[in-house]
């Protein structure tokens, strides 16, 4: 008999993340799209991808639990949990410990600090700003006519740094005119842009213990987790596939409930 799986739904403002997983909490098939102006069509579309990378339909599903910003707008998930929960659920599956998850996401950044069991002791969640977030990278990118995966490229192969001071992303976009108006290289401008965004989030909560970081700016800026181990002096852990963290967190939720 086929064993029973389960998926979980995380629809961000930026993109929609699906992950289906057996009984043991293996993944058995992902799926990352944007989430653009339909969140439910998107969602569903992203769900039918899942399905095939993992070889099977809807019928295998036992049940779906959807998070995320857009999670109210999929209609056919049995219920919901808070991007917050599920962030923390997906991080402790990989490290079972006490750890403060960073997430740095398209349109807000979070963190969440976990006991040794996995209980939320606290978190912070910066929504009033795009400074720090995957926006403001996009934003960046735009200004300098780079395409935005190619900043972790050319952060890495920086031979300085340019300093960001601003704290809001129109400040910081004129001071990034006027750093380009004064010859600094593009390199060094694009690192100085990755050190703001984790400073941004440094700002938030002190990053005690052991740091995980997650989300979608993570996933596809390496250097920017090189950056927030030289400022916090220690290294941080990144789960597989981190983009997706908030996805598996709903996906054991939904293995988990009984609902």
């Amino acid at each position: 008999m086929p064993q029973p799986c389960f998926s979980g739904i995380d629809v961000g403002a930026s993109a929609v993340k699906v992950v289906v997983i057996d009984d043991s909490g293996d993944i058995l098939g992902l799926n990352v799209r944007r989430s653009g102006h339909d969140f439910e069509a998107s969602a569903k579309a992203s769900f039918d991808a899942a399905l095939a990378a993992a070889n099977l339909d809807s019928g295998d599903i036992v049940r779906i639990v959807s998070t995320g910003y857009g999670r109210r707008n999929t209609l056919f998930s049995d219920y919901t949990r808070t991007e917050i929960g599920c962030h923390a659920r997906g991080c402790f599956h990989y490290f079972p410990r006490a750890i403060t998850v960073v997430d740095i996401g398209g349109q807000d950044n979070k963190v969440i600090k976990l006991d040794d069991r996995g209980r939320r002791i606290n978190f912070k969640m910066n929504r009033k700003c795009a400074a720090g977030t995957g926006a403001f990278l996009e934003e960046m990118a735009n200004r300098l006519s780079v395409p935005l995966d190619g900043l972790d490229s050319l952060a890495r192969s920086a031979g300085g740094e340019a300093t960001l001071g601003s704290y809001c992303t129109v400040f910081s976009a004129t001071e990034v005119l006027e750093k380009i108006r004064a010859g600094t290289p593009l390199a060094d401008l694009v690192k100085g842009i990755f050190r703001s965004v984790v400073k941004r989030v440094m700002e938030m909560e002190p990053l005690t213990g052991t740091v995980v970081a997650t989300g979608g700016v993570v996933a596809h800026n390496p250097g920017m987790v090189a950056i927030l181990e030289e400022e916090i002096g220690r290294p941080v852990l990144v789960p597989p596939h981190p983009q997706c963290t908030g996805a598996l967190g709903a996906a054991l939720f939904a293995r988990d409930s009984e609902e």
